[in-house]
């Protein structure tokens, strides 16, 4: 039922029109790509060949189902909520005037061919940073990625949304 609905929310924007030369790729099959993909460590031809579809499709259905969720649905999934019911959720826990727990990570990338150097992260790997916040419940209530693996954590949340 999730899967349907996601797909559902996402239908305005990866909606494609059947070509005389191919059958345009259904949501749902797009969708079960990119779920797959993300949720297992396999390579883009691994994926291809589950699917029964080429690895630049997968690629492309990566880009498109992602751009999708950013534009579609992070705002109104990701949202910070009733603060006062999440610092009672951490007061029940122990944590009293807490709002949320964040941490970040570093995110493995290949290396850009422009200022690859930025993207070198102090364990000498190329990365990306992901900032996230979540509640009492676990639930994400603010995400901020995109900064370049060398980029302190510090300087991440202070240039956050969050932070102002």
């Amino acid at each position: 039922g999730t899967f349907l609905e996601l797909c559902e929310l996402l239908f305005p924007a990866l909606k494609r029109q059947d070509t005389r030369m191919r059958a345009a790729l259904t949501i749902q099959k797009r969708v079960a790509i990119v779920l797959w993909k993300l949720a297992t460590p396999d390579s883009y031809r691994s994926v291809a060949n589950q699917f029964g579809v080429g690895k630049s499709t997968v690629g492309v259905a990566v880009m498109q189902v992602a751009h999708a969720i950013v534009d579609l649905l992070l705002s109104t999934v990701v949202t910070l909520g009733d603060v006062q019911v999440i610092i009672d959720g951490f007061s029940a826990m122990g944590f009293p005037n807490c709002g949320g727990a964040i941490d970040g990570t570093h995110i493995p990338i290949l290396g850009p061919a422009h200022q690859g150097s930025q993207y070198i992260n102090r364990k000498g790997y190329f990365s990306m940073v992901l900032q996230a916040l979540v509640d009492h419940k676990g639930r994400f209530t603010n995400i901020n990625v995109g900064w370049p693996g060398k980029v302190h954590d510090a300087r991440v949340f202070r240039n956050s949304g969050l932070f102002r």
